[in-house]
């Protein structure tokens, strides 16, 4: 449903109506913004769907808004970001700051460490979004953030429809609605009076929406949670002594435990869970990991059972699912790649032999681990992977850690400035130092590749190359392969060896990888070149060129004389694609595709972009001249690898034609270069792979058609 807003709303094909449904929803949005609307005018709008969160135990009503709400909330929260987050303040994280999550945590490590911190107290509220003091909040936010508060009197203004499955419904009459866009910003933006009554009370304190943290001297934490028992409440916010974790160091337990005696708070010394990632000693830490680590095993081996028999789908859940599990706590959580080591194994001896077969090369494991465009596979060697990305994480969020930790509640414009400068420029310099890692990373990894393979994985890591691999499998745009095409395609990239293909090819020579990719008989040579021609030329119908022919025939030669003795000047030569509008309106270009086998002796003894060259070089002393002085029209060379590398040419011509693509549709042109770019690889990748796997032999009578009357028959 999301996927078909956007298209109605940002897709050119549905014309003016889709320009008159943008129009309108942004003037519903800009007079929710600007004015009062009268509430029952919108209570469709504000209606939710109730569904329950099981919180194990106990559950939690969330109200999923409909998709107009969700695009209207999300595009005031966008547009007033700053805003958000300056109201809320530096000390309220989940405002919609960048990192502001991994920021706390390293913040929180770092005051922990600090010898006159005698404690941290982590508090957290019943059901706090849904308890919240509507009234109250509404009334603070027309304060602290007059620009977004009209936004949300609009929509919480009065009670709003929660539907139940069977049709009835309940009035949500308090708090925010979980799964409301503006929610959050809603419901951090109405705290900040409350934190600033308790801002005066103890040494360090933050906030994460309703996860409030505090750290000091016992004396001021026990301050600091009596005042937010008392003054809470009035908000909406009622602490749960039960939920709430006081951590300390080990000399000050008694004086702890006397001093929270009562309150429910859990009192330990070993360590506590603050969002997601564990402070406290290293035995707690080791302890909460190892048991994340063992699960996240458990899950990679059953993905690994899954990749038996959909290793496309099992390596996409793996690569942006599953692996970004353990991203977060690898970037807050310090000295824990040893740690690691366990789900190492499971990834390297089960989930990746399920995947291209048992027995690999050993110094292919730093191959996979290399992102895709450079040649991998995106599986990172997860001891290594954690060092560097707590690294990375410490770097990029220095300026928001820095401004935490000098605990004021709001900043000036100077130092605003001076924040946004300097973490614009520590994430510049996290990106850096990635890319530079990477490329020692690939040169290290490719020292250990054999010579004869690395003209390969030059090709492989060139742009483009891996596009398939990196797709969802999406079976309506043609982006799924089987079990053997998905092992196939793996081992074709790597240059492994294939199994139960025949020793002899039926033409009588010997049926190595690079003779299937070049051998004539069965017709998959042409099969590869015809598909590529059928599909650039509905990419260019797609992108509203006109004209576009398959195969026209070129105008005959009467007396032209050409540069080059190659030109092709027989009169009935053809091309393969011809089409106008692609590079000025009415002018037509022809193009003529090849598709070269990248393990071809001729081939691979050149450099690939020598390769390239010579190949477009041909093509062009064959037809260039022609087409210009005949055809008074354009020439492309669109020349491809087997590896799913486009020459420089094609480059050209594709990227025009995902400009013109964008113009019509209406999507980002990143995104009509990269559908392209998948279409292309997917189809060229196919054919590849039928080439080396299908069948050439002769063990059937062909009936000839050509030489029978269908009327005589039947």
């Amino acid at each position: 449903t999301d996927d078909l807003w956007s298209r109605m709303l940002s897709s050119r094909a549905f014309a003016r109506e889709g320009d008159n449904l943008s129009n309108t929803l942004a003037r519903v949005t800009r007079r929710l913004c600007t004015e009062l609307i009268d509430p029952s005018t919108i209570s469709s709008l504000v209606s939710c769907r109730l569904i329950g969160l099981n919180k194990n135990p106990g559950v939690r009503p969330i109200g999923v808004g409909e998709i107009l709400r969700r695009i209207v909330g999300r595009t005031v929260t966008q547009f007033l970001k700053s805003d958000i987050i300056n109201a809320a303040g530096p000390l309220q994280l989940a405002a919609g700051q960048e990192g502001g999550c991994e920021a706390a945590i390293h913040a929180m490590n770092s005051y922990w460490e600090n010898d006159e911190c005698e404690g941290i107290l982590c508090a957290d509220a019943s059901n706090a979004f849904n308890i919240l003091n509507r009234k109250t909040a509404l009334v603070n936010v027309r304060f602290l953030c007059p620009v977004f508060s009209i936004f949300l009197i609009n929509i919480y203004r009065l009670p709003s429809k929660l539907f139940l499955y069977n049709g009835k419904f309940i009035m949500s009459r308090e708090g925010t609605t979980q799964g409301d866009n503006a929610a959050a910003p809603f419901y951090s933006i109405s705290l900040y009076p409350l934190m600033n009554d308790l801002s005066s009370i103890v040494e360090f304190q933050m906030f994460y929406a309703d996860d409030g943290a505090s750290a000091g001297s016992l004396i001021n934490l026990k301050r600091w949670w009596d005042k937010l028992c008392e003054r809470g409440p009035g908000y909406g916010y009622y602490p749960n002594g039960t939920k709430s974790v006081l951590l300390v160091k080990p000399q000050h337990l008694s004086r702890a435990q006397e001093a929270f005696d009562g309150t429910g708070v859990v009192v330990t010394v070993d360590g506590v869970r603050y969002l997601g990632s564990p402070i406290g000693t290293a035995d707690y830490k080791a302890t909460f990991v190892s048991g994340k680590v063992d699960e996240w095993c458990r899950q990679v081996e059953l993905l690994s059972a899954i990749a038996l028999s959909e290793p496309q789908c099992a390596f996409s859940g793996f690569s942006m699912g599953l692996s970004k599990k353990w991203l977060f706590l690898m970037r807050t959580t310090s000295d824990i790649g040893k740690l690691f080591d366990p789900l190492e194994e499971v990834i390297s001896k089960s989930f990746i032999p399920a995947l291209l077969g048992p027995n690999l090369p050993q110094h292919l494991r730093s191959v996979f681990a290399l992102p895709s465009r450079d040649g991998g596979l995106g599986i990172h060697i997860t001891p290594s992977q954690a060092e560097a990305e707590f690294s990375n994480s410490t770097q990029a969020t220095a300026p928001l850690k820095e401004l935490i930790l000098e605990q004021r509640l709001s900043i000036d414009d100077d130092r605003a400035g001076r924040f946004i400068s300097d973490s614009k420029e520590a994430k510049s310099d996290v990106v850096k130092k990635k890319r530079k890692i990477q490329s020692t990373e690939k040169e290290s990894a490719c020292g250990n590749i054999p010579e004869n393979e690395r003209r390969l994985f030059d090709e492989i890591s060139s742009r483009g190359a891996s596009s398939w691999l990196t797709a969802l499998p999406l079976k309506e745009h043609g982006f799924i392969l089987n079990k053997q095409q998905f092992h196939d395609a793996l081992l074709l990239r790597y240059n492994l060896p294939f199994q139960n293909i025949p020793l002899s090819c039926a033409c009588g020579k010997v049926n190595t990888l690079e003779h299937c990719l070049s051998c004539a008989l069965g017709g998959y040579v042409y099969m590869r070149h015809n598909n590529i021609r059928d599909l650039t030329a509905n990419i260019l119908l797609e992108a509203g060129c006109k004209d576009v022919e398959v195969e026209p025939q070129l105008l005959p030669i009467s007396g032209e004389t050409f540069n080059y003795r190659s030109t092709i000047t027989e009169n009935s030569a053809r091309l393969d694609v011809s089409a106008r509008n692609v590079w000025s309106p009415l002018d037509k270009v022809y193009t003529d595709i090849r598709v070269f086998n990248s393990l071809a002796p001729t081939n691979n003894r050149q450099s690939v972009d020598d390769t390239f060259r010579r190949h477009e070089q041909e093509k062009i002393r064959n037809y260039n001249d022609r087409v210009i002085q005949v055809e008074k029209a354009t020439f492309m060379p669109l020349v491809f690898s087997t590896t799913g590398l486009m020459g420089p040419k094609a480059e050209v011509f594709y990227k025009r034609a995902a400009t013109l693509l964008s113009n019509k549709t209406g999507h980002t042109y990143s995104d009509s270069i990269r559908y392209i770019r998948l279409r292309l690889s997917f189809c060229l990748l196919k054919t590849v792979l039928i080439s080396i796997r299908g069948y050439r032999g002769n063990c059937f009578t062909r009936f000839n058609s050509y030489d029978n009357d269908f009327n005589l028959i039947i």
